[in-house]
């Protein structure tokens, strides 16, 4: 019996997997090309964003930090991805190497993050981050 629910159930459980991997590779290549208009679209309206130096932005403050360079970042290369989905909420771990530049300043961080992701209208959206450095 347990099979049986494993076999029926596994592919939506890899397909949500998968859709929010995308949701966050999309949000990740938007953020490299300054998108803000794709990040309106992929950021929850309520989203916190607490980034590895303790600064919190809000969406709007993230969105206005990378459509004024105030953060550029550069690249994101993703080695780690762990999601957990139920119903309408995924939690992602991860670990991230972030390259870029903050107010001028370049850095290159490996990091450890935690993001929640809401579905809304039938896309995941960016509702919470945090990230830490690897030292």
């Amino acid at each position: 019996m347990r099979l049986l629910f494993i076999l029926l159930f596994l592919p939506a459980i890899l397909s949500g997997q998968r859709t929010v991997q995308a949701s966050e590779d999309q949000r990740f290549a938007a953020i490299v090309r300054q998108d803000t208009v794709q990040l309106l679209h992929l950021l929850h309206d309520d989203l916190i964003y607490v980034h590895s130096n303790a600064l919190l932005e809000t969406k709007r403050d993230f969105i206005h930090s990378v459509h004024t360079g105030k953060i550029v970042y550069q690249s994101f290369n993703r080695t780690k991805m762990q999601v957990e989905q139920s119903g309408k909420v995924a939690i992602v771990n991860g670990e991230v190497n972030a390259k870029g530049l903050l107010n001028g300043n370049p850095f290159d961080v490996n990091l450890r993050y935690l993001a929640v992701y809401r579905k809304r209208k039938g896309q995941w959206s960016l509702y919470r981050w945090q990230s830490t450095r690897i030292p």
